[in-house]
């Protein structure tokens, strides 16, 4: 896959809408979770081995966007 957003996936009727990785019941916060307690990639890898390192660049990349938004000024 090309375009790392198409590794994200939200389904109404899987973990109550939240983003998740590839249709698993990974959450995209599970793996941030992860990632903010210090483990490094590879640890995320062993912990999720479903995963792949492509989802964890997805993750990073998912989130980037979720919290880049215009800023207004007055």
């Amino acid at each position: 896959m090309n375009n790392p957003m198409s590794r994200i996936t939200i389904n109404p009727d899987q973990c109550g809408g939240r983003p998740c990785v590839r249709g698993m019941r990974i959450r995209v916060v599970d793996v941030l979770d992860l990632l903010a307690q210090g483990l490094s990639t590879q640890e995320v890898l062993d912990e999720l081995p479903d995963l792949e390192y492509e989802d964890v660049l997805a993750v990073l990349h998912f989130a980037a966007r979720r919290l880049d938004h215009p800023v207004l000024a007055a």
